[in-house]
Order: structure tokens, then C-alpha cells, then sequence
């Protein structure tokens, strides 16, 4: 077979990767678009989107609004996210440790899995106080900007992390690193105390302490604890890092990851 006749049988199918492309691009905005935004948006010409969002909407993977002009997820799009979390062996494995974890700091609790240049939450315990994080399974954020993501950027090859990063990192509050060496420092640093540190970098008056899970040899989940910065102090925050590093081994365990 040639190059040629290989690169036919692996070209993507232009309507099923539009589809793709519209489920990813409205997961990600997460609000309502009308047919010109999304057109926009996309580089789709608007009489091919709009026979894709019919179909689409006809199949239940697409909703629009009372008015019929703006486009949203529809309910086929939440039934297989929550499948898929709901079949990954790591969210099942973790779930006790996340439990105790919650249960003794008291503070919200994350496992997260970095996905290309961002992290996805796939499980959380809510803080017991009534000022916490917003935050939601299925939420993804530029892994540069959080805890979770640090903790496993920095178990990856530098050279690999630049390569995977856009160029120009951007910035959720005036604390976020978009500095490609400073942020390649933070992860040495990382790396080298063995946890991460969100310090108000994804949302203002949020600090965040992240360890990232090692299984099989690969990392690319973590688990983090969030607290709202008023509830924190150095005393609080060693007795999270210490109960962090103490859920780690016990995640890895329960993952089947032998330390050496």
C-alpha cells in the first residue's frame, strides 16, 4: 500500500469530525451559541452547520433555546459523559481515598486527568463549609492554570510540555503564570517537593494543593484539595500537604502502582 493510499483510508470523515467539532467547541464555551456564532467559531459554512445541528438536535445530542436560534448541549451529550466517568477504573479506584481525604480536611476535593493542554475534572467531594469553590465534573481548565494540572505537567518531560502548551498561556487571574520558562521553573520545583501549588491562579481567593498519581509507570491524574484563601494559613496548609502526600500513596496503592 502507498503513502498515498494510506493517507485515503485515514482521512477523517469531514461530516463526523464537524459533529465532533461543534460537541467539543459548545462543551467548551458552555453557553448557548446561535448558527452565526458557532459558523464563526468553527469555519463551518453556515448551510452545512445548520443540516449538521438538525440532525444533531433531531438525535438529542443538540438543544436549543424557547426561541430556536441558539444551540446548547443536549441530554445524549451529559448521558455519555456521566457514562464515562462512571466506567473509569481510576475515578472507582480513587473514590475512598478522595472520600477520607474530604473527610479530614474538610476542604473541596479534586481528582483531575490532564487531557491534551488542560485538565478535566472527573470526580469531586464538596467542602463541609459554605464558602468553597465553584466547581463541577466535566469542567476543563488550562492545566498551566491549576494545581491539578501542575502536579502532572511536572511529571512529564519538559521538552514534552513545551510542545504540548500553546504558545501564548493564558491568564485566568493576575496570579496565573504565562511564562514558559517561569512556568518550566515552577515545575522543577514541583517536581522537586513533590506537590503543587495553586496560588490563586485559577480563581482569585482560591488556593489550591495538588499531588499528581502515578500508575503503570504513567501520570496523568491528580488529586487537590481547594481553600478559599480565608481559611487559610501555614499551619493549615502543612496539615493539608501531609494529609495530600498521605492520600497519594494510598491512591497508588489502590491503583497498583509499587513504590521502589
Amino acid at each position: 500500500m502507498t503513502d498515498t493510499e494510506t493517507r485515503e483510508q485515514h482521512r477523517p470523515v469531514k461530516s463526523s469530525e464537524r459533529t465532533l467539532e461543534i460537541l467539543e467547541h459548545l462543551a467548551a464555551v458552555g453557553e448557548r451559541r446561535t448558527l452565526g456564532e458557532l459558523s464563526r467559531d468553527l469555519g463551518i459554512p453556515k448551510s452545512s452547520l445548520h443540516a449538521i445541528l438538525r440532525t444533531m438536535q433531531e438525535m438529542g445530542w443538540i438543544r436549543t433555546d424557547p426561541s430556536g436560534l441558539r444551540f446548547g448541549l443536549g441530554v445524549r451529550a451529559l448521558l455519555v459523559g456521566a457514562s464515562y466517568v462512571d466506567s473509569d477504573d481510576v475515578v472507582a479506584l480513587t473514590a475512598d481515598t478522595l472520600d477520607a481525604l474530604a473527610e479530614e480536611v474538610g476542604e473541596t476535593v479534586h481528582l483531575g486527568r490532564l487531557d491534551g493542554a488542560d485538565v478535566v475534572y472527573l470526580a469531586k467531594r464538596e467542602s463541609k463549609h459554605p464558602l468553597r469553590l465553584f466547581s463541577a465534573v466535566g469542567r476543563r481548565l488550562p492545566a498551566h492554570a491549576t494545581a491539578l494540572g501542575k502536579a502532572v505537567l511536572s511529571m512529564q518531560d519538559p521538552a514534552a510540555v513545551r510542545v504540548m502548551l500553546p504558545d501564548h498561556l493564558r491568564a485566568l487571574t493576575p496570579n496565573t503564570i504565562v511564562d514558559h520558562e517561569r512556568l518550566r521553573e515552577e515545575l522543577a520545583a514541583i517536581r522537586a517537593r513533590g506537590y503543587a501549588i495553586d496560588n490563586e491562579e485559577n480563581a482569585e481567593g482560591i488556593r489550591c494543593i495538588a499531588v499528581a498519581i502515578r500508575r503503570d509507570g504513567l501520570v496523568r491524574d491528580a488529586i487537590s484539595c481547594s481553600v478559599p484563601m480565608i481559611r487559610m494559613n501555614a499551619d493549615a496548609e502543612a496539615g493539608i500537604v501531609e494529609a495530600m502526600l498521605r492520600a497519594r500513596e494510598r491512591a497508588e496503592s489502590r491503583l497498583g502502582f509499587e513504590r521502589h
